[in-house]
């Protein structure tokens, strides 16, 4: 849900459940991008600063406003596209403190 609200032009879609012996997934899809050229890491970073995150190391960020961590957005779960960024494998953790705010 959260990647859905925060970057909606590559939202996951639920299509069902798959039940292989006791481990229970969820089957997603999600629009494909065709990247045309390498994600500079330097511009993720400049672009989530921009949206008041906090680089907290690496590839993870924090917006401290809106209680949100979010991870592993390093060049392969970052697309690029006619220079647009598209965020397509997102890691997002809530701080219970301030996001209950």
């Amino acid at each position: 849900m959260l990647h859905n609200y925060f970057f909606s032009d590559t939202a996951y879609q639920l299509l069902g459940f798959y039940k292989n012996e006791n481990t229970l997934f969820a089957v997603v899809k999600q629009r494909y991008i065709n990247s045309d050229k390498l994600t500079k890491l330097s511009e993720v970073k400049s672009f989530l600063i921009n949206n008041g995150y906090e680089n907290t190391k690496n590839h993870d960020y924090y917006n401290p406003e809106l209680g949100v961590i979010l991870e592993d957005l390093h060049d392969e779960n970052v697309l690029t596209q006619n220079g647009i960024l598209y965020f397509i494998d997102t890691v997002f953790y809530i701080n219970p403190v301030v996001f209950k705010k």
